[in-house]
C-alpha cells in the first residue's frame, strides 16, 4: 500500500493536529497575557478557520446518502 500525503485523510490529520496546537497555544496565551485581546481574537479567528476546514475535508470523505 502506497502513502499518498496529498490525499484527504492526510489533509484531516494535519488540521486536526493543528487545531489541537492551537487550542493549547491559546490556553496558555490566556494565562500568561490576558489582557492581548488582539491576540486572542487572532488566535480564535484562526481555530474557527481550521474547525471549518476540518468540517469541508469530512464532508468530502463522508460518502453520499442514498436518498
Amino acid at each position: 500500500m502506497t502513502l499518498n500525503l496529498n490525499s484527504p485523510q492526510w489533509r484531516l490529520i494535519a488540521l486536526r493536529m493543528e487545531h489541537g496546537d492551537l487550542d493549547a497555544l491559546i490556553d496558555q496565551a490566556s494565562e500568561k497575557s490576558p489582557q492581548d485581546e488582539l491576540m486572542m481574537r487572532r488566535l480564535k479567528k484562526k481555530r474557527l478557520a481550521l474547525r471549518d476546514e476540518i468540517a469541508r475535508v469530512e464532508l468530502e470523505l463522508s460518502p453520499d446518502e442514498p436518498a
